[in-house]
């Protein structure tokens, strides 16, 4: 990427998320030791930033073992902090692999309208493109005719062939046609975009359903991915969406949009520490090179407040 670095723009969109946090922690150090009042200060400040009730408990938990060293320090109140942020979120900082065989290595992704799902599709697929895959995405969210037509720009900016079909057609039978027109031509990723209508959850449920089987019938192992689209500044609210979409789609890893400007970005520790899935990718910023695998370390110690 160029211009502003990667680790630049990191520090940028967790800002709020540390500063909201900082300023619920000030204060509570340089007495000698914390007390009961001080730890409850403190889980409810980690609520605040979104990290999520069992992640403040945990984190509570562990600065009630130390409550003397870090009574004198808020450097050991955040950097205990980072630890165990950290803890929770290195097994499951985990880029996408392309390791299918054969080809195409089949990628679902989903999202409720308006989580930044489509651009997401594009940022990956520059993401593989990157890594010198071959790319072809599937406009297989054919009840919104915007859907489609995002995509196919985004298609024609990459430079990327795409398949798609009318407004209303056979989501199953386009993915079928993709997946032939991908082996026949040697793609290695094929990334499906896919309706986001939970408010139906059965008619959502029976449309992924069928497409699995198709996908089934030409490679026993396809879907290889089905990706997760959350839109970070819906806070727990994402973690909502996530539990419903895991029940009826079988989510297989996530990746975190708009974590840029939103004081909620606990809400990707939340999301960690709740279901323990993947988190491919987070997405800060709004061009196509936006969107990156992330380091545990060091994004814990940016939401603690602990970069030198």
């Amino acid at each position: 990427m160029s211009g502003t670095s990667w680790s630049d723009k990191l520090l940028s969109g967790f800002r709020r998320t540390s500063e909201r946090l900082g300023e619920n922690l000030s204060g509570l150090t340089g007495k000698g030791r914390l007390d009961d009042d001080d730890l409850d200060r403190i889980e409810e400040a980690l609520i605040t930033a979104d990290l999520g009730p069992a992640m403040a408990a945990r984190i509570r938990d562990r600065l009630s073992e130390r409550r003397d060293a870090v009574g004198d320090s808020v450097e050991e109140l955040r950097r205990i902090v980072a630890d165990e942020i950290a803890v929770v979120l290195r097994p499951v900082a985990e880029p996408l692999e392309i390791d299918a065989f054969p080809r195409p290595h089949v990628i679902l992704v989903i999202g409720v309208n308006g989580s930044g799902k489509t651009t997401t599709i594009a940022k990956l697929a520059n993401l593989f493109q990157e890594q010198d895959y071959g790319v072809m995405l599937v406009a297989g969210d054919t009840f919104r005719a915007a859907a489609i037509g995002q995509l196919k720009i985004w298609a024609d900016r990459l430079d990327v062939p795409i398949v798609s079909g009318p407004e209303g057609g056979d989501a199953a039978g386009i993915v079928y046609d993709a997946v032939k027109q991908a082996t026949a031509t040697g793609i290695d990723v094929l990334i499906v975009d896919t309706a986001g209508r939970l408010q139906n959850k059965r008619e959502l449920m029976d449309e992924l359903a069928k497409i699995k089987r198709v996908l089934g019938r030409l490679n026993v192992a396809s879907p290889h991915d089905v990706v997760l689209v959350l839109d970070a500044t819906t806070g727990q609210n994402a973690l909502s969406q996530l539990d419903a979409f895991r029940e009826v789609a079988g989510v297989t890893g996530l990746v975190m949009t708009k974590l840029d400007g939103t004081a909620r970005g606990g809400v990707l520790v939340a999301a960690a520490e709740r279901h323990g899935l993947p988190i491919h990718a987070i997405g800060i910023g709004e061009t196509i090179g936006d969107l990156r695998p992330f380091d545990a370390d060091e994004i814990a110690a940016i939401i603690a407040g602990n970069i030198r």
